[in-house]
């Protein structure tokens, strides 16, 4: 089992920056991908970015690319989601996802996910 939680979401104006941290516990010795996904309210939970196991592998949803970086520290099992250049259309709920142990590659399908974190959420004012 791997246990995630997330943190650093907030209120923030459009045009500013965020840093989100997912610290990860549990089978953290495991190998795996992870990724970041958003939930806005009545909509569906959508990808936001996938980093593979050594960090060489990422892919961004196209509405966040060129804004966010994702990025990962195995040696501290976390895994940290850069918001720049924020919009009031980035304003979710967003998780941090692990796929399941020996899973290296990366995913933009949350059905690959074995793992989630409980979200945190971010707000974005105009």
């Amino acid at each position: 089992q791997v246990q995630l939680v997330e943190s650093g979401g907030g209120l923030v104006q459009a045009g500013g920056s965020l840093r989100l941290s997912c610290a990860a516990s549990g089978r953290t010795s495991s190998t795996y991908a992870m990724g970041w996904f958003r939930q806005a309210p009545g909509k569906e939970r959508d990808f936001v970015a996938t980093i593979s196991w050594s960090g060489a592998s990422t892919y961004y949803a196209d509405s966040v690319k060129g804004r966010f970086t994702i990025s990962r520290d195995n040696a501290k099992n976390t895994v940290s989601l850069q918001m720049n250049s924020l919009k009031p259309e980035d304003t979710a709920v967003y998780y941090c996802a692990a796929r399941a142990p020996g899973r290296l590659s990366i995913s933009r399908y949350f059905y690959d996910y074995d793992y989630w974190g409980q979200g945190t959420q971010v707000t974005v004012s105009s």
